[in-house]
């Protein structure tokens, strides 16, 4: 019997039932082609799952602050003090969790890039 809503015939349903079998079964991909999968995550890859990293949390290291700032700033964004910098994150409509610490940062201090901002923030 034919739905409506069958986009395939029924010899492509079959086949593609026995391509995705073993995977059905054992759980894991099947294929010979590595590349035909999708790559795992690395070790050193950044947590995003959880939303942005704020900087002074327990996932807040010196990568992953600097990640997360350049996903804002651009390189004409500096040198600039804090209150530029709040202004062009807003700008850029970055979460709360990164602007409110770049505000809180000494008013006379300058920063050439993310690096020395993302030090300043971690204390690293």
């Amino acid at each position: 019997m034919q739905r409506g809503s069958d986009r395939l015939s029924v010899h492509r349903d079959d086949e593609m039932k026995h391509v995705l079998q073993g995977l059905l079964r054992s759980g894991h991909p099947t294929r010979a082609e590595e590349w035909y999968d999708p790559e795992p995550s690395a070790e050193d890859d950044p947590l995003v799952a959880g939303g942005p990293v704020a900087p002074g949390s327990s996932a807040a290291s010196l990568e992953t602050v600097r990640l997360e700032l350049a996903r804002f700033l651009s390189r004409h964004a500096f040198p600039a003090g804090p209150q530029e910098l709040v202004g062009e994150l807003r700008r850029f409509h970055a979460p709360d969790v990164l602007i409110e610490p770049v505000g809180r940062l000494p008013r006379s201090e300058r920063y050439a890039n993310v690096q020395q901002l993302a030090e300043a923030l971690t204390g690293g």
